[in-house]
């Protein structure tokens, strides 16, 4: 069974989209079979996926609202050779529609609930926000990956996000878990970063990935060639550091099978 991951947290421009599309090429590039869902209005992993947000047929508020099937959604041409669930505007929509739609906090498990088989990772990037179409990728998903910068507003961000992910898991979905928090636009040089960084590893320890994404222009440049990073420049340090990104979750993955065996 393919896991589902949420790339979330509600303050924006903490690297989601930037970590779930290098992540899903990196996954892709060892021949694992890669979902990627773009529930943000702004439609920026759709872009960077080299796919014309403007121009697609079909976007996930046909998912999520419409019924349409999954096969007349997906797009399977993307540069990070990743199948795609795409998004533009129209997905605003969804979250205002969706209010009307009987279990409306369960319509993109029960989408996937036929497909997921068919991949190894979906990696679903949220919207800056906890609303209802946040919500439905947290009830979905087996685990929520956290990109968070090294600040102090995102420190509060966090904990909000924590205390959120604990309600889904009373309330809808018992299975989620913290797959692990992530530290992007790391600058070590930074005294407050060394500081926020040994904060969150002493509260939260194993849940905090080892693997750092440092600041890097590379990474920066990439979605304007409508590629990952590490497609557009696999030598650059933020490519190696999602690439190693990959590996620790693949390596955690392995893991918990050798501990269930």
């Amino acid at each position: 069974m393919g896991k589902i991951v949420a790339i979330a947290n509600q303050k924006g421009g903490v690297g989601k989209t930037t970590t779930c599309i290098n992540l899903a090429a990196s996954m892709a590039a060892t021949k694992r079979k890669v979902l990627v869902i773009d529930l943000d209005p702004q439609g920026n992993a759709t872009m960077a996926s080299g796919v014309d947000k403007y121009m697609v047929d079909a976007t996930a508020y046909d998912l999520l609202v419409e019924d349409t099937p999954f096969d007349q959604v997906v797009c399977t041409q993307t540069t990070g050779k990743y199948d795609l669930i795409a998004a533009n505007g129209d997905v605003t929509a969804a979250e205002i529609k969706l209010m009307e739609v009987f279990a409306r906090e369960v319509r993109l498990k029960n989408a996937l609930s036929s497909v997921r088989d068919n991949y190894d990772f979906i990696f679903i990037d949220c919207p800056p926000s906890l609303g209802l179409i946040t919500l439905n990728a947290l009830v979905a998903c087996d685990e929520v990956l956290i990109p968070m910068l090294c600040d102090f507003y995102s420190l509060e961000g966090l904990s909000h996000l924590l205390k959120t992910i604990e309600i889904v898991e009373k309330k809808m979905n018992p299975a989620i878990k913290i797959g692990g928090i992530l530290f992007t636009m790391y600058d070590k040089r930074n005294k407050l970063t060394e500081q926020v960084e040994n904060d969150v590893r002493t509260c939260l320890g194993k849940l905090v990935y080892k693997t750092t994404i440092p600041r890097n222009v590379k990474v920066s440049e990439a979605p304007s060639h409508g590629k990952a990073a590490i497609i557009y420049d696999y030598k650059c340090s933020g490519s190696r550091a999602y690439i190693d990104l990959a590996k620790e979750i693949i390596d955690s993955e392995v893991n918990k099978e050798i501990k269930l065996v």
